[in-house]
């Protein structure tokens, strides 16, 4: 048997296990069965939060179909909060080891002492092409087309510790994402496949987004895909260094700041949905 917390943060929700007391043999393996929404938990995938020797925590997070993704910014945010609240940790400032480095996230509390909310430094913004990763030569892509399904887009392309390709469109609710996301995902431009933004512009303030996730498919949020959008929005000059820019997901809101010289701050929610045990029927599938 193996304990679990099913948490989500805007909708985009996965399962949470301490691996500090539980072990995990195949962590991928276990992803796709406790992704499964008939025969599993359902869920996009899993988070693993272990020891660390850098950082007060170490994150790993595996994609619904098994394959272990870099890190998730609505995931670090879930974790910010179960630590904090299943007392692992008396911090409000915490360090997490992920494998695009060390994220801090800073969590605010309620007079209940609850977190009701985070904010995580997502650090810099990546443009070279080759650190993406995407087959272009260069020293950034912005606003470069890209052949998709024998129709021209034009796709700025950024990796926020995972790498993302964004578009802005007219209207969001018109985008077929699931006919798109799976042409963008498996382009021959992106050796590591690609998440997938399609941005709607409201205000320089504002933006409507929808997101294919690799891996995972269209997710209701995605902390890193609602940083690469605002960041593409900054660098094709349809909204600002340094001022706050509210990113509307179909999971809700997010609030996220591009600074001068490329850190992302993310602001947005974390709940717990319930705590559970795997059976060993399920474990041993």
């Amino acid at each position: 048997m193996l304990k679990f917390t099913k948490m989500q943060g805007l909708g985009n929700s996965y399962i949470y296990i301490n691996g500090l007391t539980e072990n995990v043999e195949d962590p991928s393996k276990l992803s796709k069965i406790c992704s499964d929404v008939h025969f599993g938990i359902g869920s996009e995938g899993l988070v693993l939060i272990l020891p660390s020797d850098c950082a007060d925590f170490k994150m790993r997070l595996f994609n619904g179909d098994g394959t272990e993704a870099e890190m998730g910014g609505n995931a670090l945010r879930c974790v910010g909060k179960y630590v904090y609240e299943k007392g692992l940790t008396d911090k409000k400032s915490i360090n997490l080891e992920t494998l695009s480095g060390i994220k801090n996230v800073d969590l605010l509390t309620d007079e209940n002492n609850r977190v009701v909310s985070a904010t995580v430094n997502m650090g810099k913004f990546i443009l070279t092409p080759k650190d993406i990763p995407v087959n272009m030569e260069g020293e950034s892509v912005i606003h470069k087309p890209i052949t998709v399904g024998k129709k021209e887009f034009r796709f700025t392309a950024i990796s926020v510790g995972n790498p993302h390709a964004v578009i802005f469109v007219p209207n969001v609710d018109d985008v077929d994402v699931e006919e798109l996301g799976p042409l963008f995902e498996h382009h021959q431009l992106f050796p590591q496949r690609v998440n997938v933004e399609f941005v709607q512009l409201i205000d320089r303030d504002e933006i409507k987004i929808r997101v294919w996730e690799r891996g995972n498919g269209e997710t209701w949020a995605c902390g890193t895909g609602a940083c690469a959008a605002v960041a593409a929005s900054v660098l094709n000059g349809l909204c600002d260094y340094d001022e706050e820019v509210t990113v509307k997901l179909i999971g809700g809101d997010l609030k996220i700041i591009c600074q001068k010289y490329g850190t992302i701050i993310k602001t947005g929610p974390a709940e717990f949905i319930y705590d559970g045990i795997l059976s060993d029927d399920v474990l041993s599938k």
